[in-house]
């Protein structure tokens, strides 16, 4: 006989049977997120057909042009969250402003919602993989009331729980608490998510960097130095480094949850206060590291720290196992103070 699988919906109420005061809010947002993410699957799962990965004449707030999909995505996701009463408002990728669910219903529940629909929606065309993000923060505004930009501008310390869905060669829903992180996979014979990843915890340490090393030159002194000390047979970290670079944030970070190792997409020249969005993008990666023992930072302070000014901000990222980005800020303090070279406790 095959094991029984314990599904998300299960799993949710066996959570909230530890927690008697629990209004149950929370938990319905994630089963909603799952439903809109399996409808997003069917999509992403037809992804031949004519149209679907096509581009269309619009850029999002991030200057991207944006596919159908990315609007598709946009809209189921607004869709289930709109009318399952549980969220107040959203905060997307696809949209300049925050959008209010402004009736009785939605003014009542104590959460809003931030997500980027789909990361990486660029490798569509090339059948990679992609994902979805998304974070959970709690009302600082009185309930009863329509939320504001002050509920969804707070640090990603407030994140009540975060996520991501992934759309490979099998889809996989994996969101964090601050009980921890656990992953779902879907199996399509029942249409469910099932625990497949129960307790997930970063290894200390990995053999992995992701980066772009086509822009090594304009990293910086501390960065570069770093990315070619994993590049030589490494003293501080006996054998050799290697790179796997998707090019998809989610994909290149599920792996390094899973595996181990270091994700870095640092400042340049032309984005010199980095690429990727803080809110939606950076926050909720850094709150499922966090939860699982890893590590995230800008390169100074710890990226749940930063108090954010809007809620397309931009920020540098370093995010992966907490020895490798620890070892990544002795470079980045060392060059602060020396002005280059490499810390004497990491040479190679």
């Amino acid at each position: 006989m095959k094991q029984e699988k314990m599904t998300l919906d299960e799993f949710r109420l066996s959570e909230l049977r530890l927690y008697p005061n629990a209004t149950g809010e929370l938990s319905n947002l994630l089963r909603e997120i799952g439903l809109a993410a399996k409808r997003i699957y069917s999509v992403i799962s037809r992804n031949g057909e004519p149209g679907i990965s096509d581009s269309t004449d619009m850029r999002n707030t991030s200057g991207e042009i944006v596919k159908p999909l990315d609007r598709y995505a946009h809209q189921e996701l607004l869709t289930v969250l709109k009318h399952s009463l549980s969220c107040a408002g959203i905060v997307s990728e696809e949209e300049e402003n925050i959008l209010v669910f402004n009736n009785k219903g939605n003014n009542n529940s104590r959460y809003v919602v931030m997500f980027d629909p789909i990361d990486g929606s660029s490798n569509c065309n090339n059948c990679m993989t992609v994902g979805t993000i998304f974070g959970i923060y709690r009302r600082c505004t009185e309930a009863g009331t329509p939320c504001s930009a002050k509920d969804f501008l707070q640090t990603g310390r407030n994140l009540a729980a975060a996520g991501y869905i992934i759309y490979g060669v099998s889809t996989m829903m994996v969101y964090a608490t601050k009980r921890g992180v656990n992953g779902f996979t879907l199996d399509p014979s029942i249409g469910e998510f099932c625990l497949s990843h129960p307790a997930i915890r970063c290894p200390e340490a990995g053999r992995i960097y992701s980066v772009n090393e086509s822009n090594i030159l304009n990293f910086g002194s501390a960065v570069g130095q770093y990315i070619k000390s994993m590049q030589q047979y490494n003293l501080a970290y006996p054998g050799f480094f290697t790179a796997r670079y998707v090019g998809s944030m989610v994909a290149d970070l599920h792996r390094t949850l899973l595996e181990g190792g270091i994700f870095l997409y640092p400042a340049t020249e032309d984005h010199q206060d980095g690429k990727l969005r803080l809110m939606y993008e950076c926050n909720p990666f850094a709150f499922i590291f966090e939860a699982a023992g890893g590590m995230a930072i800008d390169g100074y302070r710890e990226i749940l720290s930063i108090a954010p000014v809007n809620i397309h901000q931009r920020t540098p990222l370093f995010i992966g196992s907490r020895d490798m980005v620890t070892r990544l800020s002795r470079f980045i303090k060392y060059e602060n103070r020396t002005g280059s070279g490499y810390p004497p406790t990491c040479s190679t």
